[in-house]
């Protein structure tokens, strides 16, 4: 693993809402606004952003935790913009805060953790799973 981040580092992830990120289910789609699985899909990409410049080749990042306070809606069609920020570094493991906003309407927060892992590891840990 490369540190080259600090706590307070940010990274952010840009994004228009579709209607494949609404809120759907088996029964058809409930809202056409943001869904909140589609936004902890995109929250966690966001701070996934430093494990991709984090990992080395042999590595490979995994998510350990997601919150998700989701505040106020945002409509397909927005635009969304994702602030994570490092809250620690403590050996393998990394914890963001994120911010979710809609203009300057706050949408949503949360923090999301992941380990950077051997690829190797994760291969038998996976692999032990299907025994």
């Amino acid at each position: 693993m490369i540190n080259l981040f600090k706590v307070g580092d940010e990274m952010t992830f840009e994004l228009i809402v579709q209607s494949s990120d609404a809120a759907t289910f088996e029964t058809g789609t409930v809202h056409p606004v943001y869904a909140t699985f589609a936004l902890g899909r995109d929250a966690e990409w966001c701070c996934r952003l430093f494990v991709l410049a984090m990992k080395e080749e042999d590595e490979e990042g995994i998510g350990t935790f997601l919150t998700i306070n989701h505040v106020s809606p945002a409509l397909v069609g927005s635009e969304i913009k994702i602030t994570s920020v490092i809250k620690s570094i403590e050996r393998n493991e990394i914890v963001c805060s994120y911010e979710v906003k809609c203009g300057e309407r706050l949408v949503a927060h949360g923090e999301q953790g992941q380990k950077i892992l051997k690829k190797a590891k994760l291969e038998r840990l996976f692999a032990e799973l299907g025994s």
